[in-house]
Formats: structure tokens, sequence, C-alpha cells
């Protein structure tokens, strides 16, 4: 069953952006990727109060994805990308993304924080960070 309501535009979506935050790091990436996005519309809290669906969370403005700005994105969505946006729109949790609500690739290093977020773990090129329990509870 779905996490969070949603139309056949918002997988694809999802789909899109998933593959293009992720796609080099493989499948597990672009499902950390996809768990970021679906916490985002899960909670109200902090940077993402009032994103009650996947499409105002792909394109939240400032504080958004930069995928959406890149050609890229903007591709059609494959069948297989849909079938992984489904997994997490129906509820996949992939650690360290299980919480997590921001991500980014370093040049080195994960640091222990991002404006003020606790790194979670990290995944190939991409850092998770998660909030704590007490600002973020429905996560």
């Amino acid at each position: 069953m779905a996490v969070v309501a949603h139309t056949e535009k918002e997988v694809d979506l999802l789909a899109r952006l998933m593959r293009a935050e992720a796609e080099g790091d493989g499948n597990l990436a672009m499902l950390m990727v996809g768990n970021v996005g679906i916490n985002r519309v899960i909670e109200n809290c902090l940077d993402f109060g009032g994103i009650r669906n996947i499409q105002d969370m792909v394109f939240q403005s400032p504080g958004g994805f930069e995928a959406t700005k890149k050609g890229y994105f903007y591709q059609r969505a494959r069948e297989h990308d849909k079938e992984l946006a489904r997994r997490v729109i129906n509820g996949g949790r992939f650690h360290p993304a299980r919480r997590s609500l921001w991500f980014f690739m370093p040049a080195g290093n994960c640091p222990a924080q991002w404006y003020g977020q606790w790194n979670s773990g990290r995944y190939k090129s991409h850092c998770f960070f998660s909030p704590l329990a007490s600002e973020c509870p429905r996560l």
C-alpha cells in the first residue's frame, strides 16, 4: 500500500528524479534518493513544511533538486525506473536513507553534519543526512 497519494504522472516524475540524481551509483542509490523524496512528502518539518505531494517535492524552490535544472531529468522515464519509484512510494526503505531528508555528493569524505543535520551514512558517492526524531517525528 502506498505511503503517499500519487498519480502516474508523479510516479514518472519521481522515477526521472531518481535516475537523474543517482543512476551512476546503481539501483540501490536510486532507491535511496527516492526515500529522500518520499520522506519530504511524508514529513512536515524544517525545509519541507507544506510539501504534500510528489510534484511539489520534485520542483520545490528554493531547496529542491539540482537534477530538475538539467536536460537528463526531462528524458522519458524508463519502465525499470518507474518500478523503482513504485517501490519507495509503496514504503520501501533503504539504509542509510530510511529517515533522510537530504543527500549530496562530496568531493571527499562525508561531513558529520550538513546544514545542521546528522550524517546517517554513505552509499557509493552519496552522503545522506537525517533530522533528529524530535525535529521530524513522522519519519
